[in-house]
């Protein structure tokens, strides 16, 4: 039986991380356990790649969550990455970090040391930001010497300047830079991409590390169980190669430190016989810690889009077909420029639901292309442009539940959405706000006609059915294993990230998260792993940054 001071189970963006960074004490062994293959494929490190790691069962686990009534009885896809770098590795490569406030109220509900003053160095430590005009503010927010290249999207396209000139003109601004002083504006985006190729947290973190003699990472070895002795955890069995694969156990004799992620942590946990005792016990699995909360106040962002033809310029569609995708194929060849060097997002937007919100509780996104169904895996054969919109900070709670004893069937995932009524009051000030920007009047030499879910369906209800019918999720599964004080039922971890009554036992990715972040979660869940990484090894944490009010 092997044996390590440290077990990580996940290497995605947290695993990374922190199998780097506990790796740097050359008097630690680590081991890390992947479920996935090595992060190999080519698809994975060209930026528009991800319209194929999107849909690809051997980097993606293709998870899918349960019917509901505001997704009109769908079924929404939820893909999670299955390889070095996690969901890194198939994201569409944003980094985005949210608002002060954000965390702000982490910390206000008894999370102590993770308020924004506090995090930002934590931010600052993994980044490495890369821009051509840099912000005056940049020595407060932004980081220079991490292993992360932040870069600012360079494509500018005559629509994508359109809409940005259609948003001043509405009084939306233009910013510089969304993870700075404030996010509210209009702005390229910024991603995690340098050179016309992907930087996931596996080759910015995982792969340096991995030269060291201290550090082992295991591929298609899939955590079945923790071990538990005693109250403490004391290692993690799995199976190598699948279901069919020999059972084996490896020891932990410091901690075992769950980077599944928002599904995979809980669902380990609730399988190993931790979490709500009904749950377990109706599944014939013995509990060994109750724990109510894990698997509970689960969240996501909930987008429709609306997708309207393109007169008089072209679009990612046309160029995405027949001779036109051999000269972008040479163009990203030769030169790593072009449509492959593209993320799915290019232009974004934050901005208020209501001119008495104090807070901005909208993120609208736009792209020159458009997708069948609403889905970013296949592109549509006209010339189209898409704005999405979503609710930052939902209210609506759903769940992840382990579906049987069977470590290798996935999951139930219900995220309830739009479950609650503040996110369809906030969604359709999105939806309403998301028109408008299409119909500016510097889009309107491009704007031929609304295709979905068209000019006709005026009134909310005809708005709402439009989200119903092809409203899907922008990939942000967050909290199932949710960070917070004692006297919270759900609590799941403390501040420290240990899991409540255990010994030796953490978790640390987006599931610890206790509310939504105003972001996609990426750059967050990387800080998380920075932080942990300090509290691990007891290093204190860097003081905190002095802000202005």
């Amino acid at each position: 039986m092997d044996s390590f001071d440290y077990v990580i189970v996940g290497a995605g963006s947290a695993g990374s991380v922190l199998a780097n960074r506990l790796s740097e004490d050359p008097g630690v062994t680590v081991c890390v356990l992947e479920a996935g293959p090595s992060d190999w494929h080519p698809f994975i490190h060209i930026p528009a790649g991800f319209m194929y790691t999107l849909v690809n069962p051997r980097v993606n686990w293709l998870y899918t969550s349960e019917p509901s009534e505001w997704t009109g009885g769908r079924r929404i896809a939820a893909p999670r990455g299955k390889t070095l770098g996690g969901s890194s590795s198939i994201n569409g490569h944003i980094y985005n970090r949210g608002q002060r406030l954000d965390f702000d109220g982490w910390a206000q509900r008894g999370n102590r040391g993770w308020g924004y003053a506090d995090v930002l160095p934590y931010f600052r430590r993994s980044e490495l930001r890369i821009a051509d005009v840099p912000a005056a503010d940049d020595d407060t927010f932004r980081g220079r010497d991490g292993s992360l290249p932040i870069t600012d999207l360079d494509w500018r396209d005559p629509l994508c300047e359109a809409f940005v000139e259609g948003a001043v003109q509405m009084g939306i601004p233009r910013n510089r830079d969304y993870n700075g002083a404030s996010q509210a504006g209009v702005s390229y985006v910024q991603r995690v991409v340098r050179n016309g190729r992907r930087v996931s947290a596996a080759r910015a973190f995982l792969h340096p590390a991995m030269r060291r003699p201290n550090l082992t990472v295991q591929t298609h070895t899939q955590a079945t169980e923790i071990v538990l002795e005693g109250g403490r955890a004391t290692g993690v069995r799995y199976r190598k190669g699948g279901r069919a694969g020999a059972l084996r156990e490896v020891r932990a004799s410091r901690e075992v430190i769950l980077c599944g992620g928002t599904v995979n942590s809980p669902q380990l946990l609730q399988l190993s016989g931790i979490g709500p005792a009904p749950l377990l016990q109706s599944l014939g699995i013995a509990v060994k810690h109750a724990l109510p909360g894990v698997g509970e106040n689960l969240r996501d962002h909930y987008a429709p889009r609306f997708v309207a033809r393109v007169k008089g310029a072209g679009t990612i569609n046309e160029r995405s077909k027949g001779l036109a995708l051999v000269g972008e194929v040479l163009k990203y060849a030769i030169a790593r420029k072009g449509i492959l060097a593209l993320n799915p997002t290019l232009v974004y937007v934050f901005w208020k639901s209501d001119e008495r919100v104090d807070n901005y509780d909208l993120q609208l996104t736009f792209t020159p292309a458009s997708y069948k169904e609403g889905v970013q895996s296949t592109l549509d054969d006209f010339p189209g442009m898409t704005i999405a919109s979503w609710q930052q900070r939902p209210d609506s709670i759903g769940y992840i539940r382990a579906r049987s004893a069977d470590p290798f069937e996935a999951p139930v995932i219900q995220p309830n959405y739009l479950a609650a009524e503040n996110d369809r009051r906030v969604l359709l000030a999105g939806m309403k706000l998301a028109r408008r920007l299409l119909g500016s009047q510097p889009l309107s030499k491009y704007y031929d006609r609304e295709e979905f879910p068209g000019a006709e369906k005026q009134s909310d209800d005809d708005l709402l059915t439009a989200a119903k019918q092809r409203g899907t999720t922008t990939f942000h599964l967050m909290g199932t294993c949710r960070m917070a004080p004692d006297n919270d039922p759900t609590a799941v971890v403390d501040d420290q990230l240990r899991v409540r009554g255990l010994a030796g036992l953490r978790v640390v990715d987006a599931s610890i998260m206790p509310t939504m972040p105003s972001a996609n979660l990426n750059a967050s869940v990387l800080m998380i792993a920075e932080k942990a990484a300090d509290m691990i090894r007891g290093r204190p944490a860097p003081d905190a940054v002095l802000l202005a009010d």
